[in-house]
């Protein structure tokens, strides 16, 4: 079922920096129902990597599932500023690494007219933050 408007939860961590790393979405429809949620371990990374990740994750979920039309409002929530910065276009990506990762990302962005990232604080992400921990601490047993 496509959705007119989805709200998506990404987080990513490395412990160590880099370290082993894991990252994870949540996609919750308008009415704040989880339509879907995925997590995956990445092996060693740094934590930049990781969030970088977990939006792409999020985005191969979309266009797998299908879960949006084009013209679908996709809002994205991340605690990290770096990122939402970089991916609005306020600061320079000037890692070569991260540059890749923004270059996919803008492939996906341009299957939609509308999509958003937004900056949240740590404590309102605590869903995708206790998936990527769930993650690593089961890697790390």
């Amino acid at each position: 079922m496509q959705l007119d408007k989805l709200l998506i939860f990404c987080d990513g961590g490395a412990r160590g920096n880099p370290g082993p790393a894991a990252s994870a979405s949540f996609i919750y429809d308008i009415s704040g129902k989880v339509r879907e949620k995925c997590g995956k371990y990445l092996g060693v990374s740094t934590n930049n990597v990781a969030e970088y990740e977990a939006v792409i994750l999020a985005w191969e979920t979309i266009r797998e599932k299908k879960l949006a039309e084009r013209d679908a409002k996709i809002i994205f929530h991340l605690d990290s500023s770096l990122l939402v910065n970089q991916l609005n276009g306020l600061f320079k990506v000037k890692d070569s690494n991260l540059r890749d990762l923004v270059v996919k990302i803008r492939g996906f962005e341009s299957d939609f007219s509308d999509v958003v990232y937004k900056y949240i604080p740590r404590e309102k992400n605590t869903e995708a933050d206790r998936v990527v921990n769930e993650i690593l601490n089961k890697r790390m047993e």
